[in-house]
């Protein structure tokens, strides 16, 4: 499935270094890019439920150690 991206005249030329030193190209770069923030978001929503678990699991034990 293809997509087409707008950027700035600036933003089109800036990738081009990096992708030049990668041997990769600009398309493959932003896939690469679009890719880990995807991951990156998921990971901090899997942090925010584990936290969301322990929080409401163990609540009176973090109370406890809180004042010890």
């Amino acid at each position: 499935m293809d997509k087409n991206l707008r950027v700035s005249e600036d933003g089109d030329r800036r990738p081009g270094e990096p992708t030049a030193k990668a041997h990769t190209s600009k398309s493959a770069l932003l896939g690469q890019v679009a890719s880990s923030d995807v991951q990156r978001h998921r990971h901090r929503q899997e942090i925010g439920a584990g936290l969301d678990f322990v929080m409401s699991r163990d609540a009176e034990l973090l109370k406890r150690l809180e004042y010890a």
